[in-house]
């Protein structure tokens, strides 16, 4: 029969052991993360917020997202469902494709004696790292049944600017 000693020495392991393995997890699954703030508005970060943007990526949300990189263009495809062109904000800022937008969902419905309410709201955002130098100001980007695609043409050098979603 196992002591008190050797019981606690085992469940301290194994939470040592699952605290491990949600780290390793966390830290495998940021870049895929997005953070949704609920009344958040601010749209345009500063420097300073620009540098937290990283640390801020990793939430409970996902916004999957898929980069092809080819010779002349990195072409970066998110999912984004629910949301029009015009509130999906864009910046290319050191070689991060910054992706922002602010989700607003409200739906009533009734069905026999039930009567439904949902709503969603918040702010969203991710960085994507790029791999290699674009031209923002050549760059395109659409919106159609809830993907947003944008193609950055390649270059040398870096630079921040916005782009423009273009719906259809």
């Amino acid at each position: 029969m196992a002591t008190w000693q050797q019981l606690r020495e085992g469940v301290g392991r194994a939470w040592g052991s699952l605290v491990e393995g949600w780290h390793q997890l966390q830290d495998r699954a940021s870049g895929a993360m997005t953070r949704f703030v609920p009344g958040a508005s601010k749209m345009y970060p500063t420097e300073q917020e620009h540098q937290e943007i990283l640390h801020r990526n990793s939430g409970w949300g996902v916004l999957a997202a898929e980069v092809f990189d080819d010779t002349k263009k990195v072409v970066v495809r998110l999912e984004a469902p629910g949301l029009e062109a015009d509130e999906i904000d864009l910046q290319v800022i050191n070689n991060m494709l910054v992706v922002r937008g602010e989700k607003s969902l409200q739906r009533e419905q009734e069905a026999g004696q039930y009567h439904i309410i949902e709503c969603a709201y918040g702010s969203f955002e991710r960085a994507i790292p790029l791999p290699a130098d674009v031209d923002p100001d050549a760059t395109k980007a659409s919106y159609k049944r809830g993907i947003l695609r944008i193609e950055l043409p390649k270059i040398n050098g870096q630079k921040k600017s916005k782009i423009k979603v273009l719906g259809s």
